[in-house]
């Protein structure tokens, strides 16, 4: 018998990958939910496959009925931050007081909804990404690292997120637990509100738009804004997101922000967790942010229009 029981929730490109490494596991079992059926019943029939960075093909328990997940320790939420609350919703009875969920979300503000309706949240950071070539099939196009900590209002003891650390790592997802995740969350947070709403708004991959020297000094503005935020907050950032901004232009491939993804797809996105939580927390400190702003509000108004 597993010695822990994990689910996923979300299972995109992010959440495919975690599931397929933690699937790999003996002790673990892996669970994973999401409402794309196809992708659902292919998991099943076939395994989850992962090319690229990796190669491999895992077998786990997935289900589109949440009703169906079982009593778990462990969650690890990887929606689009826009379905957060549908799915921790259709999720909570899996876990309680001694159960934790952990968010691996872009942008802030899902563990503030997943502490609504379970006890014990971790906040995390995930830099992994890539895209779902198919049914039952993960793109894996950037490893990256991982950082959770307590989400402080829950009060979740340290020794869950170290514990969750270890999981991680031991599937070969390198991750590290902090006491205060805050600061790499923000990091990441700049990373993407710089990046995500250019791609999307210009149609350019990652490496293109650093490239380009117009929109490179925009992500650097961008950037430059989050930063202020940040300082004005006293959160002491885990890393440089501009030094981010040049390392992934590096990576190999054409690599599309998440963003840009949802645009071609005509799916919401995920700026007000992005550049719309730099502007609320802009205004909350008192900066000035007027092109994180001026962003959102563009990527709100392609929104609009699709259903224009």
């Amino acid at each position: 018998m597993a010695e822990l029981r994990i689910v996923v929730i979300g299972c995109g490109a992010v959440g495919s990958i975690f599931a397929a490494h933690l699937a790999r596991l003996a002790d673990v079992e892996v669970w994973a939910y999401d409402v794309a059926t196809e992708h659902v019943r292919a998991i099943n029939d076939s395994g989850l496959r992962v090319s690229g960075v990796a190669e491999f093909t895992a077998r786990l328990r997935a289900t589109a009925d949440a009703g169906e997940i079982p009593r778990c320790d462990f969650g690890i939420v990887a929606t689009k931050s826009v379905h957060t609350r549908a799915a921790i919703v259709a999720a909570a009875h899996a876990f309680d007081e001694r159960s934790a969920v952990c968010s691996v979300q872009n942008g802030v503000g899902n563990e503030e909804i997943i502490a609504e309706f379970v006890r014990h949240v971790i906040r995390g950071t995930t830099f992994p990404a890539g895209r779902l070539a198919g049914p039952g099939h993960v793109e894996y196009d950037i490893a990256g690292k991982t950082w959770i900590g307590p989400f402080e209002p829950s009060r979740t003891p340290w020794i869950m997120a170290a514990a969750l650390a270890d999981v991680l790592n031991h599937a070969g997802l390198e991750t590290a637990a902090l006491e205060d995740a805050r600061g790499a969350q923000w990091s990441k947070l700049i990373f993407n509100a710089a990046t995500n709403p250019v791609g999307a708004l210009t149609g350019l991959d990652h490496q293109s738009a650093a490239k380009y020297l117009p929109t490179a000094a925009l992500f650097d503005a961008l950037a430059d804004e989050g930063l202020a935020v940040a300082r004005a907050l006293n959160i002491p950032l885990h890393g440089d997101p501009k030094q981010m901004i040049r390392y992934a232009a590096e990576a190999p491939g054409a690599h599309k922000a998440s963003m840009l993804q949802d645009v071609e797809a005509h799916r919401l996105t995920e700026v007000d967790f992005m550049n719309g939580a730099i502007v609320r927390a802009g205004e909350q400190a008192g900066v000035p942010v007027p092109l994180n702003r001026a962003l959102w509000a563009l990527v709100k108004g392609l929104e609009l229009s699709w259903k224009s």
